[in-house]
């Protein structure tokens, strides 16, 4: 930064005001107001504006506002650009539509638009003062103090009676509490696209931290990660994600130092209502996560339970190689991909060996083998295999710390789909909602469990108040069609399932379900389109391969689910097929006791579909047969 400019910098005087439009920044208080109430922004972001407002109207250079607002400190050129982002949100746009702050490209930034700079508080907007350096002559100061004493004792009078009066009038003027948040994807300052797992982490254990909060409605992660990177106004997003407010923020990790750095914004006012800077070590993250949803809490006004005080202010120290690899887990697993999941797997057992008393580490392993051994969802080992590792990772996950929702729905998906023991997982979704009742995805594995019992108006209440609580989730949209073909309302299933596709038409498991549908409304070819369009999307999945013979079968293609089941056939001698699947072909090729030679090699192989009996359509046929009635009981499904 050239002397001269830095020499100009340092005899700005600290004590100017600076106003534009609606807004004036006080330098000395160090505040910006809007129409005379505080804009909060982060000291970094204050220091920007400042120093552009100084300048205003002058292209002030990357080098020298890092210089100004960052002396003697070696920062990152996305420091900055974070701190414009946030003043471009705090101050929006011109009366003319264009932004306040301009960006010059390769050079740096510049203030447009008039800015009146003033020496005195008492001039400018509403203060019936013109502007400095006209009108008549001000009165010396010592003349305009000498009747203070006793405006003083007036003002204290007032002050006195008034006082109550006024602050009544305050509460009853002041804006309601926000009710409902939408968390931001944390954005990863380091500039190493490869260091987003740690910023995607923070931003998911702070939306389960804030969660908890019986009395807040927050937005699940997988509807808020749709706006990583995207450029959507901050009223936009609130306004379709249906919240009062919203958090952003940004992580920065340098060496074994966390910085963050969160704002939180008031949607119907679009004002920033808060905003702080936090640094901890590593170790510390967990505790730093926990302050940081308490500041919110503070903020919002959000009343809390002697349970929720007791969950925010715990937090144990956990160590910085595990915690490392636990947000890998966490990263890959969220992907949900029959390739990443095992690359999950291996993080949280790595984590896990480093720090045997890692309780959220065991809890990802039960996910990721849960979702291994469901063949509906990323199945890649026999049910019976994945389904015991992820019972004895969540038994060690609960021995450790009983009150995580996450592990207590993950047994209950095992009891359901694995167990058989249909009591006992109604019992743990039921802990699960008791510990965090807006977590979507129990909402979403308790309405599987009404499903497969024959309570269906419920499960679809439940399936519709998982997606309420994370609209955006792909999969929760997929399997609420899912939900109705299983409760055999098809038209429900196709209009729910094509209004999935408009939110991501490459997404294979709504094609899969279309094509399921489909069949049901007798429009086969339509179905068979939508099964192959699911299995080329899915990388070759088994089980749509299966569904496909069994459409092929029923329409009347008799040679082409014959290709399929001698294909499905030669391949379960190399890896697991589902028996439930060949069972469905031979059913669709009107070969009963084959069909039922196949349930019961699923029946002892404990085939994960079969809690589905009683509703999957594909079986209607067959359900006044004995040797049906009899797997229903043997499995234990009602009659």
């Amino acid at each position: 930064m050239p002397e001269e400019v830095l020499n100009r910098a340092k005899c700005r005087s600290t004590s100017k005001f600076y106003d534009f439009g609606r807004f004036r920044v006080d330098a000395a208080k160090r505040v910006l107001l809007r129409d005379g109430e505080p804009v909060l922004l982060p000291p970094k972001a204050f220091e920007t504006l400042l120093r552009l407002l100084q300048e205003a109207g002058q292209v002030v250079t990357k080098p020298e506002l890092m210089a100004a607002v960052w002396p003697d400190t070696f920062v990152e050129e996305n420091n900055l650009n974070q701190c414009v982002s946030i003043l471009r949100r705090a101050l929006g746009d011109s009366p003319d539509g264009t932004p306040r702050v301009e960006t010059i490209p390769r050079r740096g930034y510049r203030f447009v638009g008039p800015v009146i700079e003033r020496d005195r508080e008492g001039d400018g907007p509403g203060s019936g003062a013109p502007p400095a350096g006209t009108g008549p002559p001000q009165p010396e100061r010592r003349s305009a103090s000498r009747g203070r004493p006793r405006r003083v004792f007036a003002l204290a009078l007032l002050v006195a009676v008034l006082g109550p009066a006024v602050l009544l009038l305050r509460r009853s003027h002041a804006p309601p509490p926000i009710r409902s948040l939408a968390v931001l994807p944390f954005e990863n300052l380091s500039g190493n696209a490869q260091e987003d797992y740690f910023a995607e982490g923070f931003t998911e254990t702070l939306i389960t931290n804030l969660a908890r909060i019986q009395s807040l409605r927050v937005v699940s992660r997988t509807s808020v990660m749709h706006y990583k990177g995207s450029r959507a106004t901050i009223p936009a997003i609130a306004h379709e994600l249906g919240v009062d407010g919203v958090i952003e923020g940004t992580v920065l990790r340098e060496g074994s130092r966390v910085r963050v750095t969160a704002q939180l914004v008031r949607v119907d006012s679009d004002s920033h209502l808060w905003a702080d800077t936090y640094e901890r070590e590593t170790r510390d993250v967990l505790e730093l996560q926990n302050e940081v949803a308490r500041s919110i809490v503070r903020e919002v006004r959000a009343k809390l339970t002697p349970q929720e005080h007791q969950v925010l202010n715990r937090a144990r120290q956990v160590d910085p190689e595990s915690y490392e690899l636990y947000l890998k887990g966490r990263y890959f697993w969220n992907k949900r991909t029959q390739q990443t999941i095992p690359k999950a797997i291996e993080y949280f057992q790595r984590a896990v060996d480093k720090d045997p008393g890692y309780a959220a580490a065991y809890s990802g392993l039960a996910d990721c083998y849960s979702s291994s051994g469901f063949s509906y969802d990323l199945a890649s080992l026999a049910p019976i295999e994945a389904f015991t590792k992820a019972k004895a990772a969540a038994a060690t996950a609960l021995q450790i710390e009983d009150g995580l929702p996450d592990v207590h729905n993950s047994l209950g998906f095992i009891k359901l789909t694995h167990d058989w023991d249909f009591a006992g997982a109604e019992a743990e979704f039921k802990r699960a909602l008791e510990l965090d009742a807006k977590l979507a995805n129990t909402h979403h594995w308790y309405a599987h469990y009404l499903i497969a019992i024959g309570r269906k108006d419920e499960a679809l209440a439940e399936s519709k108040r998982a997606l309420e609580l994370d609209p955006l989730s792909l999969i929760l949209n997929t399997h609420l069609g899912w939900h109705y073909v299983m409760a055999h309302d098809y038209d429900n299933a196709t209009a729910q399932l094509l209004k999935t596709l408009d939110l991501d038409s490459s997404y294979g498991l709504a094609h899969w379900y279309l094509g399921l549908a489909y069949e049901q409304k007798l429009m086969y070819p339509e179905a068979i389109a939508q099964l192959k369009r699911a299995d080329g999307l899915l990388g070759r999945h088994l089980a749509v391969e299966g569904d496909l013979a069994h459409a092929y079968a029923v329409s009347n293609n008799e040679a082409e689910a014959r290709k399929v089941l001698d294909d499905l056939s030669r391949l379960s001698r190399q890896r697991y097929v589902s028996p439930f699947e060949i069972a469905l072909i031979h059913f669709g090729l009107g070969r009963k006791d084959e069909g039922f030679d196949w349930l019961d090699r699923a029946y002892r192989e404990r085939a994960d579909l079969l809690v589905y009996l009683k509703d999957d359509p594909r079986l209607d046929p067959v359900h006044t047969d004995p040797r049906f009635r009899d797997l229903l009981r043997r499995v234990g499904l009602p009659q």
